[in-house]
């Protein structure tokens, strides 16, 4: 059975706990256009920062024909 060696203080019970109110994810509104993602990642159209970095599938498979 596992018994702890040493008591952990109550600043230290606080460290191991500070994860338990964490925000929710930090959203980012493209400035082109408007759309929702993640900071940090692209949008789903392939926008990042205002500029387009990434053709999305659906403009790629209309293309080809």
């Amino acid at each position: 059975m596992a018994v702890q060696q040493n008591k952990k203080s109550p600043s230290k019970r606080g460290m191991h706990r500070s994860h338990d109110f964490l925000k929710g994810p930090a959203i980012a509104v493209e400035p082109t256009t408007g759309e929702v993602h993640l900071r940090h990642h692209i949008s789903p159209s392939g926008f990042y920062k205002g500029k387009r970095v990434v053709q999305p599938e659906a403009v790629r498979d209309t293309s080809s024909e």
